[in-house]
């Protein structure tokens, strides 16, 4: 029999040492972030009480640590954390307090704030509106849902068509790079294509603001197939890759086109085929839409409808069988999206399935950060926390990619929380001094201290 050891035992346990961080790492985005005039945008423009920039980066630095609720926000106020961030940790209890004294349009002066610093951040060079060789800015539109529990929080009460109680907020995320673009909560019982044109519409202002000249490309699923959409893009110069609803003429028309006109495409599918046809959109709405052509009712616009379809699998099709219900296209399933784009219907169908890359920002949203949830019963309070958690999301990666610490565009939060920002320091002061002390053999220290002096290097807010 083994004899255990009882070393563990040995060790004895205080609190006491006032200079030791925990959180050293988050001394790169406090330090980006101070460059972007974060602090100042805050105090000045949001008006939800005295001290708003200390309370709303109290809680973006929380998120960016790991906390995913208001009381993780205590974490920030142990030993000398508080050095490297730059401002005052606030406790849990008062930014609770903020965050349910919030209105709408307290929010919404959080919203002005992200497009500010989005369009600082793209001056620093965070942001890439202007690609190389006239390329394209893609910004793909979704939407989530964000599961709630309780009962007594506004906008969440009532059950959805899944079975469940939530927001559905909206999102807007550039391709390539994960950076959101822009953030709207709605109530659960929402439909996806609900404030989806007005939504649109703030978010292309904000990417023009931001210094995109060039094309500008939106990218969306079928809950997004709208005249309102359309007339957003037309009106901010956007081209767009919609995904179209199978309504009306459009599932005939499909049925109709001839095997030869079906061009095989590598998928992940065997048998899988796109083909393309003119098609006109929205010519039987009603309503004035002065973005579509003509400016009169029922006009309706031009567009090239590219419809890919893959093989439906056996057990689907052994599903439906069972259930007795008569398939319209036997053997496939149609995939159709409406663009105008120019390019080969085979490219344009791989471009438009990228569109897919969007749930990578949400799930680092929810998973990396604090969006899993929504901690209040107030919807402005709610609302808040959203924009807070974009904030974080943003500042970190735009952080990791001007400090040089990215490997890749698509690194995680997650990845980002453990090789950088969750070090552990001590802080020490020597002639009016503080050093910050890394321990030892630290894997990543090279790359941190050689990150930190380009975020040191760039230059501040003007003004």
């Amino acid at each position: 029999m083994v004899q255990a050891s009882h070393a563990l035992d040995r060790i004895q346990v205080s609190a006491d040492d006032e200079s030791l961080i925990n959180d050293a790492g988050l001394l790169l985005p406090a330090t980006l972030g101070q460059r972007l005039g974060l602090p100042g945008l805050l105090d000045s423009r949001v008006t939800a009480g005295a001290n708003a920039g200390d309370k709303c980066l109290s809680v973006i630095h929380s998120a960016l640590a790991g906390g995913d609720c208001i009381d993780d926000v205590n974490a920030l106020r142990a030993g000398a954390t508080e050095t490297v961030l730059g401002h005052r940790a606030v406790a849990a209890s008062t930014v609770g307090t903020f965050l349910r004294s919030m209105s709408w349009g307290h929010a919404r002066q959080l919203d002005a704030v992200a497009r500010a610093v989005l369009a600082r951040a793209a001056g620093l060079g965070a942001v890439e509106t202007t690609p190389p060789d006239d390329a394209a800015v893609v910004v793909d539109i979704d939407a989530t849902l964000v599961e709630t529990y309780g009962l007594d929080k506004s906008g969440a009460r009532q059950v959805m068509r899944t079975g469940r109680r939530g927001y559905h907020p909206l999102l807007a995320v550039m391709a390539g790079t994960g950076d959101v673009l822009h953030a709207r909560l709605r109530r659960g019982r929402t439909n996806d294509s609900s404030g989806a044109g007005s939504f649109l519409a703030e978010t292309l202002s904000r990417v023009r603001a931001a210094g995109a000249g060039g094309p500008v490309v939106v990218r969306a699923d079928t809950g997004f197939y709208l005249a309102d959409v359309l007339t957003a893009c037309r009106r901010h110069r956007a081209g767009f890759s919609v995904g179209a609803r199978m309504i009306g003429r459009m599932r005939a028309t499909i049925a109709a086109i001839d095997e030869s006109q079906w061009t095989p495409v590598p998928y992940f599918e065997p048998g899988a085929a796109v083909t393309e046809l003119g098609w006109r959109v929205f010519d039987r709405d009603h309503r004035r839409r002065d973005g579509l052509p003509g400016r009169h009712r029922g006009a309706g616009v031009w567009v090239r409808l590219i419809v890919r379809r893959t093989p439906t699998p056996p057990a689907i099709r052994d599903r439906r069988a069972a259930a007795g219900q008569l398939e319209l296209f036997p053997g496939y399933d149609y995939h159709p999206f409406i663009t105008d784009q120019s390019g080969d219907p085979v490219e344009l169908d791989r471009f438009h399935r990228a569109h897919a890359e969007v749930e990578l920002a949400i799930r680092d949203l929810k998973h990396g950060l604090a969006l899993s949830h929504l901690p209040s019963k107030r919807f402005g309070a709610n609302q808040a926390w959203l924009v807070l958690q974009t904030l974080a999301h943003n500042l970190g990666r735009w952080s990791a990619r001007l400090a040089g610490l990215a490997a890749t565009p698509r690194q995680t939060i997650k990845t980002l929380r453990r090789r950088y920002l969750r070090v552990a320091a001590r802080l020490s002061s020597h002639a009016r001094r503080h050093q910050l002390r890394l321990p030892a053999h630290w894997p990543w220290v090279h790359a941190f201290i050689a990150g930190l002096h380009r975020l040191r290097a760039l230059p501040g807010p003007a003004g």
